[in-house]
């Protein structure tokens, strides 16, 4: 059997995460929204109207251009692409081919194995999303709530070379378009949804054979799943002396089965020409500009930042980095804390997102703010409340919105650090506990762990652990 290599490319739909649909008032995100209740003349193709650019899609496409290491287009137009299906109703869709949004750009994959891989990218527009179909009760269905909404269609050069590195570019993007702000990137709520070319070729070959289309892929499992399997069906066919026919194929996630739907379309099959209901969308120097300023710091180069200023590990790193608004909030905690930055890591890695997966929310959404978090590793510094304590504060500002320093005092959790008082409760155990006291002083000093425990027991775990060891040692040597 040859050697054999796969090439992959992706088409990735993005919907910006905009308040109205890219050329009317209606809402943008109708997910929950009964069927066909989101809609108007214009997003439902009626004649005579008119369609209106939303200036946020396009911002924000451009913002995404800019992340994406593109070129931003200062004058883009917009085309019609002409096809028909039930989900479009005035048979065309508005979309750029010719002046995009965006031009060239990349997105380099950071591999676990420590490799990065450049993904270019080949196209990047704006356009609206068409209706969708469901098959209901044996009929097919339409819903044009999703029509209109605003869309980056962005195509990248057949740079992939695996089901996994597909996997991996999904992952990575997710991660940046929640990152800057521009998309919600739910797959399942389809505010992200991927097509994948695939073909294959002969290691060391530079031809790019018949490819076909994978479409349907709702989760990045799918992703690789399905290109495995595409990719594994293409090799066995050209061994078997067969010939890669250029199909677009349908994955079934229940089945984990691809079948065929037609045969793929070409470019001018679309019949483009320009929009002539819209004028071009100029940017000038200074709004490029600021938009580009405005573009945070991005996941990769904060996550090696957080390495280098903070010695954190790069595990702790890739975690604290998974999420802008999580990265954010340790920062500000680290800042606050002004002490040792590992610390916070590790309340932030052990019980903040805890807390999070528990109550559901994101660290921007917690009541327990990083001042508060801060004010919990202090008090356990200075020694007015254990380690217990603290975890368990976490939950009740949280739950309370009250201080950490509040919550003790009313609560009376903080620890017992009056030496006289515990010297007091010490002595008793000593006293019931005489056959240890004995056992200790005849040289089994491992009962001191013992001993302590027992004072833990009787305060109730709020005894202050250096004093409690301190007057152990003073009184059990007498």
């Amino acid at each position: 059997m040859k050697d054999y290599e796969i090439i992959i490319g992706l088409e990735t739909h993005i919907q910006l995460n905009t308040e109205t649909k890219i050329f009317c008032n209606c809402k943008a995100d109708s997910w929950e929204a009964e069927p066909n209740t989101n809609i108007c003349p214009v997003c439902t193709g009626q004649p005579g109207v008119l369609p209106r650019l939303n200036e946020e899609a396009v911002r924000k496409g451009a913002l995404l251009a800019a992340a994406m290491n593109a070129e931003i287009n200062p004058r883009s137009l917009f085309d019609r692409k002409h096809y028909f299906y039930p989900d479009l109703p005035k048979s065309f869709q508005i979309t750029q081919l010719f002046e995009p949004i965006g031009k060239g750009g990349y997105l380099d994959l950071h591999m676990a194995d420590g490799e990065t891989r450049r993904v270019r990218i080949n196209k990047m527009h704006l356009e609206e999303d068409a209706g969708k179909t469901k098959l209901e009760h044996g009929q097919r269905m339409v819903d044009l709530n999703r029509g209109g909404v605003p869309l980056v269609e962005m195509v990248t050069e057949p740079d992939l070379r695996s089901g996994e590195e597909a996997a991996q570019y999904l992952t990575q993007l997710r991660e940046l378009l929640r990152w800057i702000g521009v998309s919600e990137a739910d797959m399942e709520r389809g505010h992200l949804r991927c097509d994948a070319n695939v073909s294959i070729r002969e290691k060391g070959s530079s031809v790019l054979n018949t490819k076909t289309e994978i479409k349907n892929v709702n989760s990045i499992d799918s992703v690789r799943q399905a290109i495995t399997l595409e990719a594994k069906r293409q090799i066995e066919l050209v061994e078997a002396g067969g010939v890669v026919e250029p199909y677009t194929l349908d994955w079934d996630a229940d089945t984990g089965k691809l079948s065929m739907m037609r045969s793929k379309e070409a470019e001018a099959d679309y019949r483009y020409f320009r929009e002539p209901d819209l004028r071009p969308v100029v940017l000038s120097e200074a709004e490029i500009a600021e938009i580009k300023a405005s573009l945070p710091e991005l996941p990769y180069v904060r996550r090696q930042r957080f390495v280098d200023d903070y010695q954190l590990s790069a595990y702790d790193a890739e975690i604290l980095t998974s999420e802008r608004g999580l990265s954010d909030y340790f920062e500000q905690a680290v800042a606050l804390y002004a002490k040792d930055a590992k610390t916070i890591s590790n309340w932030m890695m052990n019980d903040l997102i805890r807390l999070m997966n528990d109550t559901g929310k994101t660290a921007r959404e917690l009541v327990l703010q990083p001042q508060a978090l801060a004010e919990i590793v202090r008090l356990l510094d200075d020694g007015k409340i254990n380690a217990a304590t603290g975890k368990s504060l976490l939950v009740k500002v949280e739950e309370s919105g009250k201080s950490p320093a509040a919550i003790v005092e009313e609560e009376g959790l903080g620890l017992i650090a009056d030496a006289d008082s515990l010297r007091t409760q010490i002595e008793a155990i000593l006293a019931g506990a005489p056959s240890e006291v004995a056992a200790f002083r005849g040289g089994k000093e491992s009962l001191m762990g013992w001993f302590v425990g027992q004072v833990m027991r009787s305060t109730g775990g709020k005894a202050d652990p250096k004093l409690t060891r301190e007057i152990l040692q003073e009184l059990l040597k007498e």
